[in-house]
């Protein structure tokens, strides 16, 4: 017998848990012949802001041990020709979930891109992203700032017609507390971890190996901690939050649901396997249908601690 494997995120029904993260794939429609739009829960778009953004120089991605650091600098078309020319693509689909990820570097650029996107079809979501360590303004400056976070949430929500997921900075003294802030101003949902500020250097030319000389550090290094950044996040809100950091196996993608998560993002494993978020929805079917889990749902929060009382 198949599991069950629908989720109901922020008020949207998805399929199954498993959501392609922004920044890792495109705009959607640039993997309609690799992936299966229809088959993933959902694909976050690439961050979208008022106008084009051309991002950093290169070098701007440097693969590490365990991991890839990268400092693209969150390169976009804009919101006008997204709306012009790949949403209508986009219309092929009818049952494939978009969620846009938006940008901005004021309040008021998060603001007016929300807008525009409001009357647009085929969009299930928003993704704020202010957590983004790669930009001189916005992103990470909204995420470490209570008081910015909480300001730019509420006025994003107020403008909002859909529901407003905040993808929060782990970059902070505690994700809990910015994840407390972002509810109480109205996040529908929680969006966890973005990636670590880090760096590299070149021995041999002892220079930064990349232009931007540090960048966001993602992949399977950063999973032990991202998870443990939901496990507590998901103490803190009654808001579902998307899980993402290191996800590469369907074990992987279990253990983020155990620890808190109702859905969860992959990203980076996209760089080494253009299919891996539809190989991640086979994955987690098989291995719920292999433990006699006949609702993906019921795994999220049942992580058990059998030494504590």
């Amino acid at each position: 017998m198949k599991p069950d494997m629908t989720v109901r995120f922020a008020g949207v029904e998805l399929a199954n848990p498993i959501i392609a993260a922004s920044g890792t794939f495109g705009y959607g429609i640039e993997f309609e012949e690799i992936v299966g739009l229809e088959a993933i829960g959902a694909f976050v778009t690439k961050g979208l802001s008022l106008e084009p953004m051309a991002g950093n120089q290169a070098p701007r991605i440097v693969q590490t041990a365990a991991g890839m650091l990268n400092a693209i600098g969150l390169q976009n078309i804009g919101v006008v020709e997204f709306i012009e020319k790949k949403l209508p693509q986009l219309t092929r689909y009818p049952k494939a979930k978009c969620i846009v990820n938006v940008f901005g570097n004021k309040v008021t650029d998060y603001v007016q891109v929300i807008e525009r996107l409001n009357d647009a079809p085929g969009i299930v979501a928003y993704e704020l992203n202010v957590s983004c360590p790669n930009v001189h303004e916005g992103g990470m400056t909204f995420g470490a700032d209570a008081g910015a976070l909480e300001y730019l949430v509420a006025r994003a929500k107020a403008a909002s017609k859909r529901p407003l997921i905040v993808k929060l900075s782990p970059n902070v003294t505690s994700v809990a507390q910015m994840a407390r802030i972002a509810a109480l101003a109205g996040a529908d949902a929680i969006s966890l971890v973005n990636t670590f500020l880090g760096m590299a250097i070149d021995a041999e030319t002892r220079q930064p190996t990349i232009r931007n000389v540090t960048g966001g550090l993602s992949g399977p290094a950063i999973k032990p901690i991202a998870l443990r950044m939901v496990y507590e996040t998901a103490k803190a809100v009654s808001v579902p939050i998307l899980g993402m950091g290191g996800i590469v196996t369907a074990e992987d993608a279990v253990e983020f649901l155990l620890a808190g998560a109702t859905a969860v993002q992959a990203g980076t494993a996209s760089y080494a396997d253009p299919r891996a978020v539809e190989r991640l929805v086979t994955g987690l079917t098989s291995w719920c249908r292999g433990h006699s889990v006949e609702r993906v749902s019921s795994l999220t929060g049942g992580l058990t601690i059998p030494w504590q009382g």
